[in-house]
Parts: C-alpha cells; structure tokens; sequence
C-alpha cells in the first residue's frame, strides 16, 4: 500500500516514523507503513458468502452457503491470538462481512483487544441500524467498494442499484463520525470512470480513496484480458498524481493511496527526482521503509475456514490452519521454502526484476500476479510499467534478456478457492 498523498505533499518524513522507534505497537496508523518490525496487518475473510457478484472478486463468493467456516468461539480465539502477537489491525472482509451475524461481536472484542479495527464491504447493506452498530462496535475505518459511477459500477458488482446503496452506506458512516473511504479496483472495464470516482469524493466530503490494480485472483483471473496494458497503467497512475496534486493546490485534504503494484512507489520517487530533486530521497528512504509488496511479510489472509495464506490473492497455498495451530506460531515459520522465499524474496527473483535498481521500494511486486500469468511464482510481475532504463537493466544484460524472452503466459484458468 502506498501513500500517495503524504508522499507527494511531504506531510511525512523519515524523522515522524524514527520518532516512535519505527515500531509496530507505537506507530499511528498513517505511519504503519513505514514501520521496521513488520507485525503483520491481518486480513480475516470472515466469510464467503457475498450479496454481490463482482467481476473481480478474488474469493468467488455466491449468495450461499459455505460450510466449514470458522465459528464465533473460533474466531474470537483467533482475534486474542492475533491480538497477543502485535499485529496492529484486523480487517474484516469477505465476501461481505456484514452477511456474518456475529460480525459486531468479533469486531468489537478486537477492539477491546487493541486491534485496529476495518471494514471491507460493498456498502449495500448498510442501513441507519447497522450504521450505528458499526460505530459501536469501535471500527476505526470502513472501506467501502465503488468501481465507478452508477451504471458501470452496477455492471461490475452484477447488482442494479448497488452504486445508491452503497452511497448511502458511505453518507450513514460518515454522518456519524465513522472515517469512511472508496476502494476502486481498476482494470478496462472502468478506467475512463477515475474523474467521476475522484470528483465523487470532493462534494461527498469522503477522506480517503484506494485505487487498488487488478488482481490475477479467482473471478480477477478470468477477466485479466481486461486488465490495463503497462502503458495505460503507467498514464493512470500519473493521471491519479496529477489529481492528488491538484487537490492539495486548492487545500483539498484527501488521504490518496494505491495498492498491489509497487512500480507506483518507484514512479512516484522519479516523479519527485524530476520536479521537486530535493525532496526525493528523503522519499525514497520513506519508500524504502515501507518495502513494497508485503505478502508474507506484513499483510497476511486468512480465509473463512482459518487457513493462513500470504495475502488475499494466494488462497491456493496455506502455511497452516488456525484451528491446527496458533496462527502466532503459523506467521513466523519459515520451514515452508514458499514462507521463506515471500520473507527474503530478493536473491530469488527472476527476470527483470532480479536485477531492477528499486527491489527495495518495489519487493518484487505481487507474487500472485506473477504466478497467475506465468505459471512461475518467481517470475516478474507483469503489471510492471517502467522500462528497462528506468529500472537500470543494461542492454544486453541477462536480467534485460531474460525480461525479452519470458514464456508465453499460460492461459487464465477460473479456478474455485472451496
């Protein structure tokens, strides 16, 4: 996750984090990115079962059923747990979390345990009554899905009037103090709907926005045909830059973030070496503080039926299940060569990115992606859009050639998660 925002304006420097010893327990929550030990943000898909079916959806959810989830005793032994480790946050996600009924009770003894506590949801089931519980169930931030304005995002989340609903959960956290934010997943289907999204958040006074890169993941997999080309990501990005400084000419205070590609955190650095030189490597320190893709590291999933995985693109592979063993003692072994590769991925990259100039900011970018479109889950992340100048390869070197003749990349397969 990157901070845009405080990146481009300089509301954050190296001397914010060094202040709190760069510490996980002490950190505020807009600095935990820039955080040394690494306690992991802990991703709890509370359930499957969604009310939606968005196009993207990286867990596949339906409008039924699943068997085997963790139960309420389960889960609240999870959150102690999680919480006796040092992870400072616990999302709660889904499917749609709000379809779990026991939701308010297990958010709100994470909150008793310390444990900062979001909602992911597709809004539509916020009404005033769930409103209010939200706020008394101690929910620091709700993240709430728009994939555009109405008609596209109806399309994409497969519900007529989806994009009312969920600004009307947005207007209800946010009339009572809730901090509330939009989550934007992009790909083709909705790029030209960023300014709507954006402008949306100006005159609905929403504080945040997460523009999140597709995801090579369950339905995600299936419609990468859609996902932008380098070259478009590379100018919506900037476009999202462009946005971010405008806001901040006019005294518009919006907290600006995107998610799951870290080529942004280097294009951000260049950008700022180009227009504002002595600001840039305070910058990159920051960016190299926060390490780019933490999968395995200092994001973990955690799927409905508690198996432990990297992230929430990666259910394919488990570490562990929290009803077998604590996930305190899951999170930390490294005796599974795929846990001690995502820790200490560097030397075995591949490709370009083995020998790209900002592995530092970047991690290697998502292994999911990487894996999902060419079969290989060293290979390099396809969604990379700096060139090979940028990234400091030499033409002619076997990191360039590599990155010239990768495999074709294997066919995208609509496998199920259950």
């Amino acid at each position: 996750m990157l901070p845009v925002s405080s990146l481009l304006d300089g509301n954050v420097s190296p001397a914010d984090a060094l202040r709190h010893g760069r510490s996980t327990s002490r950190l505020p929550p807009h600095l935990i990115h820039f955080s040394a030990d690494k306690k992991p943000v802990v991703v709890w898909n509370a359930t499957r079962r969604c009310n939606l079916h968005c196009m993207h959806c990286y867990s596949e959810s339906e409008n039924r059923e699943y068997p085997g989830e963790l139960t309420t005793e389960e889960g609240l032994r999870l959150i102690d747990d999680v919480a006796a480790f040092g992870s400072p946050t616990m999302i709660f996600s889904g499917g749609e979390p709000l379809m779990r009924p026991d939701i308010f009770e297990l958010s709100a003894h994470a909150s008793r345990r310390g444990l900062r506590c979001v909602l992911s949801t597709n809004g539509t089931l916020i009404s005033e009554e769930v409103a209010e519980r939200i706020r008394e169930a101690g929910f620091a931030y709700v993240g709430i899905s728009l994939d555009g304005l109405r008609e596209v995002h109806d399309k994409v989340r497969g519900h007529k009037g989806a994009f009312d609903e969920a600004l009307a959960g947005i207007r209800r956290c946010r009339d009572r103090g809730v901090k509330v934010g939009v989550r934007f997943t992009l790909h083709r289907k909705n790029a030209d709907e960023l300014p709507g999204v954006l402008d949306l958040l100006e005159s609905e006074g929403i504080p945040r926005f997460c523009m999140y890169h597709l995801a090579y993941a369950g339905r995600g997999d299936r419609i990468r045909k859609f996902d932008l080309s380098p070259a478009e990501t590379r100018r919506t990005v900037e476009y999202l830059f462009q946005r971010v400084k405008e806001f901040q000419r006019r005294g518009v205070v919006k907290e600006i973030l995107t998610v799951d590609n870290h080529a942004d955190s280097a294009y951000l650095y260049l950008r700022l070496r180009e227009e504002e030189p002595e600001r840039a490597e305070e910058a990159r320190r920051l960016l190299a503080w926060n390490g780019g893709n933490q999968s395995g590291i200092g994001i973990t999933s955690i799927d409905p039926l508690g198996n432990v995985h990297a992230d929430q693109f990666s259910w394919r592979y488990s570490f562990g299940n929290v009803r077998e063993r604590p996930f305190s003692s899951i999170w930390p072994d490294t005796s599974h060569p795929r846990m001690a590769i995502l820790k200490d991925r560097r030397s075995h990259l591949k490709g370009r990115c083995r020998g790209c100039r900002f592995l530092d900011l970047c991690n290697g970018n998502l292994r999911a992606r990487a894996e999902s479109y060419f079969g290989d889950f060293l290979a390099p992340d396809p969604s990379c859009y700096l060139s090979d100048e940028e990234i400091g390869l030499e033409a002619g070197s076997p990191e360039a050639e590599a990155s010239n003749e990768w495999p074709v990349p294997v066919q995208a397969a609509g496998r199920s998660t259950g």
